[in-house]
């Protein structure tokens, strides 16, 4: 195998951030379609609209774009600092306004407020998933790397 096909291509790469949103806007959906699903059953009713749907999962990818693109995949990141929480409350707004602006919580403030509170909770469990994720993938490819040395001197 030569050095060229052992990097990492430009395509690799552009495939791993759209595996990635792909990723987010799948997650970020259910959990947004859980709690609207939750507000409609206390609500009364059991139907739920597509148009809504639809609104969700565009916007959740559209936000999967934003903060992969423009903000360096913030609930990705090592730490959380101070521009990792200014990108989530940042997020958190937009999903927030579109819900009141779309009318998915029927613009009871109180429920969009609830809500942002909720995505908001989901962006830092999410932080967190991949936080743990990235510590055992360490692991494990230490583990791999010291089984690799250790055949290289057998």
């Amino acid at each position: 195998m030569t050095d060229s096909e052992k990097k990492v291509s430009k395509w690799e790469r552009f495939l791993t951030k759209e595996i990635g949103i792909e990723f987010k806007a799948c997650l970020y959906f259910f959990a947004i379609l859980f709690f609207y699903s939750v507000y409609r059953i206390i609500t009364g009713s059991w139907d739920a609209s597509i148009v809504h749907m639809a609104e969700m999962i565009v916007l959740a990818y559209a936000m999967g774009y934003l903060q992969v693109y423009l903000l360096s995949g913030f609930d990705e990141a090592d730490t959380l600092g101070i521009k990792e929480i200014l990108y989530m409350v940042i997020c958190t707004a937009i999903y927030a306004a579109c819900s009141y602006f779309c009318e998915w919580f029927d613009k009871k403030l109180t429920v969009t407020l609830i809500f942002a509170a909720y995505v908001a909770l989901t962006y830092f469990c999410a932080f967190l998933v991949y936080k743990i994720r990235r510590s055992i993938d360490n692991r494990i490819l230490n583990e791999e790397l010291k089984e690799f040395k250790k055949k290289l001197h057998e």
